[in-house]
C-alpha cells in the first residue's frame, strides 16, 4: 500500500516494511498518525543506536486487528496460543486472562550471549495478581522475566540466577520495564523513569524461547499474567532510558492518532 509522505520526509525503509506487511494483515490501510508514529520510532531508535540490538519485537497496539497486531516488528512471528480478537486493543494493547492465553516469541533466550542481553515491554494493565509479561524459565539457569510477585513486587532481570532476587519493593505499574545485562556481576533495570544498575552476577543462559504473558518452565507455560502489554521486545544489551523514551513516545502517539 502506498504511505503518504510528509512534505520533504522520506519514510525509513524498515519502517516501510513492517507498516506494509501490518496493512496486509489487516486488509486496510492504518491512519497517517499511526504510520507517523511507528516511522518516527524506528528512525529514533537508529538515531540513539539501539535499533540493531533490538533482535525479536512486536508493537501490540496501532494494528487494525490481531493479526496485525503480531505482525513483527524484527525478527520472527510470535505463536499466539489462544488469543482472540476482543483481547486486544488498538491503543492499549493485548491482554492476558491469566490463566491459558500466552505468546511463544520464537527466540531463545540463548540466541544473544550470556552477558550481552535485554528484555522489555510497555504495560498498560497491571496484573492483579502474580503472573508474568515475560521471560523463560524460572528453575533452570540463566533466568530472564518481568514478573509481578504477588503484593511483593516487581521481578525484572535478565541471566539471573533465581527468580526473585533481586525484588524491586512494590512498583506495581504501567509504563515501560525492562532489563539489560552488559556485564558479568552488574544488571541495570528501569522502570518507572529511573534507571539504576545493581550487583548481580550472570548465569549460564537456558534455552527455552521467551514467552509474553507467561513463563516458559521448560516443558509448558507457568505464571500466565492478566495485564496488558503494548510493546515488547528482546535482544542484545541496550541503552533502556533511550528505549524508554522511544517507546513511550510510540504508545502516546499511537493513542493520539487513533480516533
Amino acid at each position: 500500500m502506498t504511505l503518504v509522505w510528509r512534505p520533504g520526509f522520506q519514510f525509513d525503509a524498515d519502517a516501510s516494511t513492517y507498516i506494509e506487511a501490518v496493512e496486509a494483515a489487516d486488509t486496510q490501510a492504518l491512519e497517517t498518525g499511526v504510520r507517523y508514529a511507528i516511522n518516527d520510532f524506528v528512525l529514533g531508535c537508529k538515531a540513539d543506536g539501539i535499533w540493531s540490538a533490538i533482535k525479536a519485537s512486536c508493537i501490540l497496539a496501532g494494528a487494525r486487528t490481531l493479526a496485525g497486531a503480531l505482525v513483527p516488528l524484527v525478527g520472527a512471528a510470535p505463536t499466539n496460543y489462544n488469543f482472540v480478537a476482543g483481547d486486544y486493543d488498538r491503543k492499549t494493547g493485548l491482554k492476558g486472562d491469566g490463566s491459558a492465553k500466552y505468546l511463544d516469541s520464537n527466540r531463545s533466550n540463548d540466541a544473544d550471549p550470556q552477558n550481552d542481553a535485554h528484555l522489555a515491554c510497555f504495560i498498560t494493565s497491571i496484573s492483579p495478581t502474580t503472573g508474568s509479561y515475560l521471560g523463560n524459565n524460572q528453575v533452570a539457569g540463566g533466568f530472564s522475566g518481568i514478573v509481578r510477585n504477588g503484593n511483593l513486587g516487581l521481578i525484572l532481570q535478565t541471566r539471573g540466577v533465581s527468580d526473585n532476587i533481586p525484588l524491586i519493593n512494590s512498583h506495581l505499574t504501567t509504563g515501560f520495564k525492562g532489563a539489560t545485562r552488559d556485564s558479568s556481576t552488574q544488571m541495570t533495570r528501569r522502570y518507572d523513569g529511573t534507571t539504576a544498575t545493581v550487583s548481580y552476577s550472570s548465569t549460564t543462559t537456558n534455552n527455552n524461547n521467551y514467552f509474553i504473558f507467561a513463563l516458559n518452565s521448560g516443558t509448558s507455560p507457568v505464571a500466565f499474567c492478566s495485564g496488558r502489554i503494548s510493546f515488547y521486545s528482546f535482544g542484545e544489551s541496550v541503552n533502556l532510558t533511550a528505549l524508554d523514551a522511544r517507546v513511550t513516545d510510540l504508545i502516546n502517539a499511537i493513542g493520539a492518532a487513533i480516533p
